[in-house]
């Protein structure tokens, strides 16, 4: 009798919202060697596993929205199923991508393209895009809680596609741990689970020798280190997430992102991101990406 282990298999599910780069994220797991599915029905979800198995395919990626709205509400349950075979093991990761209403009415009216839900031509198409937008996200609310979130607001394309791939390499960690550092004049991320605003501590900015520079460079560390309330600001995040860590772990959290902002996302936060990343490093498979400077540097 073949007691071999048999070897699980790697399904990303790219989900979220109608305009919020699925396409993209498709394509950077099919460069990456994943056969992948679009718009695969729910109901087929296990079959479809089952076949890929049987002809050898160890990593598939298969995109799943709102085109599937009658089967979407037992979706959570099949990918519990799926997760609970230990006969057939499958190591799955779940993408939701977001972006802000404004984001997705710009996109749509760019495109010219119909959402999906707005099945039906009114007088005020603009009100029907934002009501169709706002009634899938009811719709996936669900699937976006279990998810690694990703708000593409602001993100080119090319930057969305690296990210994909770089992601693949933590998936399989017990906790990944993503510390984005970002401007509040432009807005909070969208996919942040911890927000920390840092723009009462010392600002660099007014600092004429270290306004060009970023919290990357040297200069501005050094500004920053010097400053007690940065440090004690530092300890303060450091201590809240070495407590409540562990906690999200054991409730099957995989990825928790923590965002730091300060006014423009070039000096404090992103000095701090790149300290909490440093921090961590040894305890977590750490990230640390910077909206405003350079979208996402390379893991940790």
């Amino acid at each position: 009798m073949n007691s071999d282990p048999v070897t699980p298999t790697q399904l990303v599910l790219i989900t979220g919202m109608s305009g919020s780069g699925k396409s993209v994220a498709l394509t950077a797991l099919e460069d990456v060697g994943f056969y992948c599915v679009d718009n695969l029905p729910p109901e087929l979800l296990e079959s479809f596993i089952e076949l890929e198995r049987n002809h050898q395919a160890s990593k598939v990626g298969i995109a799943m929205d709102v085109r599937s709205a009658a089967s979407l509400p037992g979706l959570p349950r099949r990918l519990a199923r799926l997760q609970e075979n230990t006969e057939q093991p499958v190591h799955l990761t779940t993408v939701f991508l977001d972006a802000t209403t404004e984001t997705l009415v710009r996109r749509f009216s760019e495109t010219r393209r119909l959402h999906p839900l707005s099945l039906r031509q009114t007088h005020d198409q603009h009100r029907a895009l934002v009501d169709a937008i706002e009634h899938e996200r009811d719709l996936l609310a669900e699937l976006r809680e279990q998810a690694l979130v990703i708000d593409t607001s602001l993100i080119r394309p090319t930057r969305l596609r690296s990210h994909i791939k770089e992601l693949l390499g933590a998936a399989r960690a017990p906790l990944t741990l993503v510390f984005e550092s970002f401007a509040f004049k432009r807005g909070v991320p969208m996919d942040a689970d911890f927000v920390f605003d840092v723009r009462m501590l010392p600002n660099p900015h007014y600092e004429p020798e270290l306004r060009p520079l970023s919290g990357r460079d040297r200069p501005v560390a050094d500004f920053l280190a010097a400053q007690a309330d940065v440090g004690q600001m530092e300890q303060q995040i450091t201590g809240f997430l070495r407590h409540w860590l562990p906690q999200m772990v054991h409730d099957h959290r995989s990825y928790v992102t923590v965002a730091i902002g300060c006014t423009g996302g070039q000096h404090r936060s992103v000095y701090l991101a790149e300290q909490l990343a440093q921090a961590f490093r040894g305890e977590w498979s750490t990230r640390v990406r910077h909206r405003e400077i350079d979208g996402w540097p390379s893991a940790s």
